[in-house]
């Protein structure tokens, strides 16, 4: 098989790849995903359906939540304070449509018990401005971020 670079939206200079996640996926919505390292083996299926798997939404979803945690982390850690263990996101994916096609939004859901408002602010916009998820997203999808403390 030949293959050909159709697009290349080269916006960013990355100077060290620190990991690459390489996932084979057949059958689109209704399909399968594996990873190479055999760690992610999982069905698909569209969402509303009857499908057994899951969906591109909550893997995105998933993947955003866990990144972000990480961002929070490394930036308290920053703040010079330590993130509560129970931190957690919850995440909405939706899909949606308009005149131009199909799109997305999201809102993270930001639990921080035991903060207070200003460390939660505080760690939170931090995350936002670090995390590879959110860099990826802005300007590209309507996002909220909602912050409980």
């Amino acid at each position: 098989m030949e293959n050909h670079q159709v697009v290349e939206n080269a916006v960013i200079t990355v100077e060290k790849v620190l990991y690459t996640g390489k996932v084979h996926v057949s059958g689109g919505r209704d399909g399968i995903a594996k990873s190479t390292d055999g760690r992610l083996d999982i069905n698909l299926s569209s969402p509303g359906t009857k499908g057994v798997g899951t969906n591109p939404e909550q893997l995105f979803a998933a993947g955003w939540s866990a990144c972000f945690i990480g961002a929070m982390r490394h930036n308290a850690a920053k703040q010079q304070f330590i993130l509560p263990e129970d931190a957690s996101v919850d995440a909405e994916v939706d899909l949606g449509t308009n005149e131009n096609g199909f799109l997305l939004q999201a809102r993270l859901n930001v639990n921080l018990p035991g903060l207070s408002a200003g460390q939660a602010k505080a760690v939170v916009t931090a995350a936002h401005d670090t995390c590879p998820y959110s860099k990826a997203t802005r300007g590209n999808i309507n996002v909220t971020i909602n912050v409980a403390v």
